[in-house]
């Protein structure tokens, strides 16, 4: 079993989203202070970010935010996180969310969260993280993106291998399971990254 201190969660900002989505955040932030994670996320102020935030802090736990400088200057970060970390660059927030974790779970979202869902699993893919990737399929909202990701393998654009890059949940305590019983990668994977 891993030993699991801190997850990186990326999510949606939208407040415009269906009751099941937000019901999963909570339930998966109730589960990290349960069994003493600290969340660690893009220190946003609004939509599942912050509600996965809030169930932390609400049941006892803690939760590291990385937000860059526009927007602190804009007003969109969490005002009541454990730690507030202040960055210059999109760039530099996700380096260091992946940097502070030891797993990542992605929940549902738009452009960004899908954007840095691909980053960390090319990362994953070059040996540059190596740690569990788990998505939290909430409500079948991933299914297009796992196909389009079957295909690539399917057509050659990825390796077989590359398909266990990444784990599937549907319920945030399966996704919790995954991340403490998926095995972390070694550096050996390096060989595999290249096409």
């Amino acid at each position: 079993m891993n030993q699991i201190n801190s997850v990186c969660v990326y999510c949606a900002s939208s407040t415009k989203i269906d009751k099941v989505y937000f019901d999963a955040a909570k339930d998966l932030g109730r589960l990290f202070a349960n069994h003493h994670i600290r969340l660690v996320n893009g220190a946003g102020s609004i939509g599942l970010m912050s509600t996965v935030a809030d169930a932390v802090l609400l049941n006892g736990g803690e939760v590291t935010g990385v937000i860059p400088t526009f927007m602190i200057e804009q007003n969109w970060h969490h005002k009541s996180l454990t730690e507030l970390i202040e960055v210059g660059s999109m760039h530099e927030r996700k380096k260091l969310m992946a940097e502070l974790s030891d797993a990542v779970i992605a929940l549902p979202g738009g452009c960004g969260t899908l954007e840095e869902l691909l980053e960390i699993i090319t990362w994953k893919q070059l040996g540059l993280y190596l740690n569990p990737i788990v998505i939290l399929n909430t409500n079948g909202f991933f299914d297009p993106l796992l196909s389009m990701l079957e295909q690539a393998i399917d057509q050659n654009f990825m390796r077989s291998q590359h398909g266990d890059i990444w784990k599937v949940a549907n319920t945030p305590k399966e996704a919790l399971e995954l991340i403490f019983s998926t095995p972390i990668w070694d550096e050996s994977i390096r060989k595999f990254a290249a096409i």
